[in-house]
């Protein structure tokens, strides 16, 4: 099946070449050093064309909730909502859908959760605090609990509860109503909306991406279970499984074909969009899924085609040296992509959180140690970065050196991803790739995520995307890792489960 539809994939891109002039994706308005690497990515990627005016950066978590409950109140159609979970603890969210359906009869809601996330044991368990909303309005609300396949049934029987998370998850954190996404890393949980720093992008009045990632969601919850009401009466959750055709344990080969066919779908009709009725399209936007079960690999070809594009374009500048601002809350950088920055000339600024803005910091059992294994896996990335010559202290590195950096904030935690790319370390970012990926290698082969690639030619916008990494870096202190010790059972437990940190 891989095979199969490895080559409808290379069939299809092979006939948008063929007719990819039609496509009608300017490149004119923005900067020389993103023209080719624009036409790469509409080789292969969807793309929406949209006005900055209607791109909103928000830049903290209670701008981001106060944010939701107003897309949510403002529903007339639909409300769709993908995230690894919803707190049980969110009465103020959970009353919101109920008030809007209450008030709306047309009006559904969508959640798609991951299943083990949502699912975990005992009186406080996610998936209790939906029930309620079910009972009230069971036609309207629809609740998918997707579980990766990449444990098996066998296993699950063993695993604890908790762990099985550790063998992927649904990631992707989409938050849409009507014609209204946004996009972010964070979860529906009260530290998200309140002490957890992460990114957000608002976007108004776009019916077709909103369509898009409705779209998307509702593909993969045909591949999930539903959640309902074993009676009206009971306080206990029944879940089933949609398709009886396919074994929800062998779900790969299904899930691989359609969301190939997914992005095929809209990649053509990306060839012949919508007339623009306004020259006011100041951004690209460019999707991309990652399903590294499901061998769908976007975000990795994607990053590749980033650094491919503009290295030869650097290359014929002597100065100025353009930046690239990086940063993961869970930094164990996928190998590949290490590569490609160590074997690029950009000059690369990395901030991490601090183990003390580790979500597990000071939790009980194994999951404590997490902190300590990002950094291990952050001692190993600055060896690598020395041993390549791209450390600000080697001899002549500090002109595209590899700096890293460490988040750290009195009583907050550290959850932001993505990437900006500046023309010069003076000027502010044109392009940037945010989402779900935490960029590592849970992120690229076992976790599901919908991130996205950003280009904008817009002034304003790229004030807004500069005073982003202001913020983010204003917690900035130079990394210590390196004068911290790391734990023989850490360093033992890393070595086996290291590719799902």
């Amino acid at each position: 099946m891989s095979v199969l539809n490895a080559n409808r994939r290379t069939c299809a891109a092979a006939l948008f070449k063929s007719f990819s002039c039609h496509r009608n994706i300017a490149t004119q308005h923005l900067h020389p050093c993103l023209r080719d690497l624009t036409s790469a990515l509409a080789v292969n990627q969807p793309c929406f064309s949209l006005s900055s005016k209607d791109v909103r950066i928000l830049h903290e978590p209670t701008h981001f909730y106060s944010r939701l409950l107003e897309i949510i109140r403002r529903a007339r159609r639909r409300v769709f909502l993908s995230s690894l979970y919803i707190g049980p603890e969110e009465r103020e969210l959970l009353d919101a859908l109920g008030s809007a359906l209450q008030e709306n009869p047309d009006l559904h809601v969508y959640l798609l959760l991951d299943y083990n996330r949502s699912t975990r044991p005992g009186p406080s368990s996610p998936v209790l605090a939906l029930l309620p909303l079910l009972r009230n309005h069971e036609n309207r609300v629809h609740v998918s609990l997707f579980r990766s396949p990449m444990l098996s049934r066998l296993a699950t029987s063993v695993v604890p509860p908790r762990f099985k998370e550790g063998w992927g998850t649904w990631h992707a954190k989409v938050y849409g109503s009507d014609d209204e996404v946004i996009v972010s890393g964070a979860n529906l949980n009260r530290s998200y909306f309140t002490n957890r720093k992460d990114r957000y992008l608002h976007f108004t009045s776009q019916p077709i991406l909103a369509d898009y990632c409705f779209s998307f969601l509702r593909l993969v919850s045909g591949f999930s279970y539903q959640l309902a009401l074993s009676d009206a009466a009971s306080t206990e959750p029944a879940i089933t499984w949609p398709n009886p055709s396919v074994d929800p344990w062998k779900i790969q080969p299904f899930v691989e074909h359609s969301l190939s066919n997914f992005q095929t779908g809209h990649l053509m009709s990306s060839a012949y969009p919508p007339p623009i009725k306004s020259s006011s399209n100041d951004v690209l936007l460019f999707p991309m899924i990652q399903g590294g079960q499901f061998n769908i690999r976007e975000e990795e070809r994607t990053v590749s085609l980033l650094f491919h594009h503009l290295a030869p374009q650097i290359s014929s500048f002597v100065v100025p040296t353009p930046l690239m601002n990086l940063t993961s809350g869970y930094f164990g950088l996928y190998r590949p992509y290490q590569d490609l920055i160590l074997k690029s000339p950009i000059s690369c600024d990395i901030l991490v959180a601090s183990p003390q803005a580790n979500g597990f910091y000071g939790s009980r059992g194994l999951s404590g140690l997490i902190p300590e294994g990002y950094t291990l896996l952050e001692q190993r990335f600055m060896r690598a970065v020395r041993a390549a010559g791209r450390d600000a202290t080697s001899e002549g590195g500090s002109s595209s050196a590899v700096r890293l950096s460490e988040w750290v904030r009195e009583g907050w935690t550290y959850h932001a991803k993505g990437i900006w790319f500046s023309p010069s370390q003076s000027s502010p970012p044109i392009l940037t790739l945010f989402g779900s990926t935490n960029l590592n290698s849970r992120s690229a082969n076992l976790d599901t995520e919908l991130s996205f690639v950003m280009l904008t030619s817009s002034k304003d916008l790229q004030k807004s995307l500069q005073a982003e990494v202001n913020g983010l870096w204003q917690c900035a202190l130079p990394w210590r890792g390196a004068e911290r010790h790391v734990r023989w059972r850490t360093r033992t437990i890393v070595g086996m489960v290291g590719g799902m940190l």
